[in-house]
């Protein structure tokens, strides 16, 4: 398609122009296909943020659907709520969201594959219905969406930031402040391609905390994700210096200085109890697409970082 840009038209952002004039395609969507060069302005590819000019000419090229290839599998689901608009599961530890290099199969998408007739198809044929997601081995609450409709109304929340997302962490050590902001910008990180981290000029970031318990060398923080980077509270933990504990990639597997000996010879002992991040997603509010009402939800610690934190509760013998 394409899209002649009014004389009186002011200036404004190419993706949020775009949204305007395509309401069947997200946000999201839109930013993939400017990155993929399959939007070009007077004929030339440029970014999301390039700022339109009155009478630019705009030329979309949608690519044709791709065929499903992913089998739907019998996979059991922890279903919270569901109706015929969306879904919300509590996910298990060691589940992968969607397919990808290395997890072709068992991943949530084969299971929602198998548990629903239709999911929304804005996010692709390896991504259906998938609104936001979870790490592997980050438990807890994801919302998916069944129709475009659906899909479109809970992207445009999470992109306005009402979609609330609120997680239970245990990190090392004790914050500096009972709570706060982090605000740092995330990116891939410079020397490894498969790790994120803080690095300049990377998208902005915001992650709220609060202590709710001290432990003798942990911490158990609520946190509330004002945005959704890739691995946001992870990275931005480590950078705060209290990472996750149990995180194999962002230095939550190591205790942290300063410990006694009796101290590190029981962080190893807890070490053994949790093989990952002690990352859960517990609660989620939004608004339903349909309705409108609000919706909110929340999931109870899963059992292995139950006996986790029972286990740094206890006295030290």
């Amino acid at each position: 398609m394409e899209i002649q840009v009014p004389p009186d038209q002011p200036p404004q952002r190419l993706d949020l122009f775009l949204g305007r004039h395509c309401p069947d395609l997200s946000r999201s969507r839109i930013q993939g296909l400017i990155r993929e060069g399959a939007v070009r302005v007077n004929g030339q590819p440029t970014r999301a943020s390039y700022q339109i000019r009155p009478d630019d000419t705009i030329a979309l090229n949608l690519p044709a659907p791709t065929e499903l290839s992913v089998a739907p599998e019998d996979i059991p689901l922890d279903v919270i709520f569901e109706d015929e608009d969306l879904l919300v599961l509590n996910k298990g530890p060691g589940l992968t969201v969607h397919p990808a290099p290395g997890f072709w199969q068992g991943t949530l998408v084969n299971a929602l594959l198998h548990h629903c007739r239709d999911l929304s198809g804005i996010n692709g044929v390896l991504r259906p219905g998938i609104v936001h997601r979870l790490d592997r081995d980050t438990t807890g609450l994801l919302v998916v969406a069944k129709s475009d409709q659906a899909h479109r109304h809970l992207a445009d929340q999470l992109q306005r930031r009402d979609l609330e997302r609120r997680y239970t962490a245990l990190v090392w050590g004790h914050l500096r402040l009972l709570q706060g902001r982090i605000e740092a910008p995330i990116g891939r990180h410079p020397r490894d391609r498969k790790r994120m981290g803080v690095v300049a000029g990377g998208r902005a970031a915001l992650t709220h905390y609060r202590v709710a318990e001290p432990l003798a060398f942990l911490s158990l923080l609520d946190l509330r994700l004002e945005t959704g980077r890739t691995h946001q509270i992870r990275v931005h933990l480590q950078h705060l210096g209290h990472p996750v504990f149990g995180d194999p990639v962002y230095g939550g597997r190591s205790p942290i200085r300063g410990l006694s000996p009796a101290q590190r010879l029981r962080a190893g002992e807890l070490l053994q109890l949790l093989p990952r991040q002690a990352l859960h997603a517990r609660s989620l509010r939004f608004a339903h697409p349909r309705s409108g009402e609000f919706i909110e939800l929340s999931a109870p610690l899963p059992a292995d970082m139950e006996a986790l934190l029972a286990a740094a509760r206890a006295p030290a013998s």
